[in-house]
């Protein structure tokens, strides 16, 4: 059975940082690429960070510089390290196993975790 549970959002100020943590069950890294997704507008998000099979990662210019995702196989979790958070980084974040598309595109899927939470004030 598949599952990923994301945890770690909260609030922060501007400046500040966090680092959220997806657990999975159900599949292997070595299989899958992985990634991180943010909810922008109703019902469409916004794809954050990928880690392919290979070990290759890509982050959009809106992050890249301020998240680093990481695997630490030994205890099956997915890490999103969010540094010199904004305001515009305010959203819901969601991991989930590939395939993963670039861009935006509906959130939610079979392969997606529940969702945290992340404030960012000024």
């Amino acid at each position: 059975e598949v599952q990923l549970v994301e945890s770690g959002g909260g609030s922060v100020q501007v400046g500040g940082s966090l680092r959220l943590s997806c657990t999975i069950s159900g599949f292997s890294f070595r299989e899958h690429e992985m990634g991180w997704y943010r909810q922008v507008a109703r019902n469409k998000c916004e794809l954050v960070s990928t880690i392919s099979i290979d070990g290759s990662s890509y982050y959009p210019d809106s992050v890249k510089g301020r998240f680093t995702a990481s695997l630490d196989n030994a205890e099956n979790t997915m890490y999103l390290q969010m540094n010199d958070l904004k305001v515009e980084d305010t959203a819901v974040y969601y991991c989930a196993k590939g395939p993963l598309t670039v861009g935006l595109r509906r959130c939610g899927g079979d392969f997606w975790g529940q969702g945290t939470q992340v404030t960012v004030s000024s």
